[in-house]
């Protein structure tokens, strides 16, 4: 059973002035004078997005790191209704194509996690129409890297008129949805109202892989204990080509706090592991901390120093 770590977003070993999030507020765009300025200040902050995402993807090279999340925010105002879609995939076509070939080339594990204003079963039908164009949007990232598995991850969205009125919008609406989108997306448990029990169903249902948020079953559950949940959740990874994905995270405060920690309980990581030996399957495993790729190289330290048995292929990668 071999388990590769990833995180998110920013390197904090990198430093916080590497990053490919930088963004243009809808005010200050708004205050440039004239469209060519404006173009251009889009696409100078487009260009430092993916400058740095490739000194990160590099990074991750380097230190063996083999699974990361993207940000959503690499393509300024794309997703804003006054804004959309202003030209980026013709002007950083060659930009697009060499972080593909890097994140090939490296066999690395992306995906993305669209923003939670991203509500596939709203009631409102004009945020269900938004949350297609801009899911297409990221799905034309993975497009343009030449990368076919490219996933995003998404959770439910609300429960207006209860949860069994929202599974049911989301079905429907997932069902509308261009193959495009639908091929990519995978589907989270999440912290306050839709279980990993409700979530399994739906992913059952829709021939969709589910994404396990340990934590946020924690937080949320109907009593079931994760273990008799983990070979279907697995199995719904069967006609993928990446394994399982797992998202892991520790309370900052107290038990069951959804604000996550700066970095992660190696006790409890190491308990949840050893709940996964039986099933005798690879998966990855995404860490979501404040800390970032520090945490991610931390838990390593704890892992060898807890878990010495555990074999370690790389510096993320281990074998239990």
């Amino acid at each position: 059973m071999i388990i590769r770590l990833g995180y998110v977003a920013i390197s904090m070993n990198l430093g916080k002035k590497v990053t490919s999030s930088s963004n243009v507020t809808f005010s200050n765009y708004n205050k440039i004078i004239g469209e060519e300025k404006r173009l251009e200040k889009l696409k100078m902050v487009t260009l430092s997005n993916l400058n740095d995402l490739e000194t990160l993807l590099k990074y991750n090279i380097d230190n063996n790191i083999h699974f990361y999340r993207i940000t959503s925010a690499l393509i300024p105002l794309v997703t804003h209704p006054e804004v959309g879609y202003w030209g980026h995939r013709k002007t950083f076509r060659n930009d697009f194509q060499y972080i593909g070939k890097l994140i090939r080339k490296a066999d690395m594990r992306v995906d993305t996690h669209p923003d939670q204003f991203n509500v596939i079963n709203s009631i409102n039908t004009k945020v269900v129409e938004n949350t297609k164009i801009n899911l297409m949007h990221q799905a034309e990232w993975f497009e343009d890297f030449n990368y076919p598995e490219g996933k995003m991850v998404i959770h439910i969205g609300g429960a207006t008129g209860g949860k069994e009125a929202g599974i049911d919008r989301f079905i429907n609406n997932f069902r509308k949805f261009p193959k495009e989108i639908t091929s990519r997306i995978i589907i989270e448990n999440d912290d306050k109202t839709y279980t990993a029990k409700e979530i399994l169903n739906i992913c059952n249902k829709l021939n969709t892989p589910m994404v396990l948020d340990v934590h946020h079953h924690n937080c949320n559950n109907n009593g079931e204990d994760i273990g008799d949940l983990l070979k279907e959740i697995f199995n719904t990874w069967n006609n993928e080509v990446f394994p399982p994905k797992i998202h892991f995270s520790t309370p900052r405060e107290y038990e069951n706090d959804r604000k996550h920690s700066d970095f992660i309980n190696p006790k409890d990581f190491i308990e949840f592991i050893q709940k996964t030996k039986n099933l005798k399957r690879d998966f990855d495993i995404m860490l979501e901390c404040k800390e970032k790729d520090r945490a991610l190289f931390k838990l390593v330290e704890d892992i060898k120093y807890i878990k010495p048995e555990y074999k370690w292929i790389d510096n993320t990668t281990f074998e239990v």
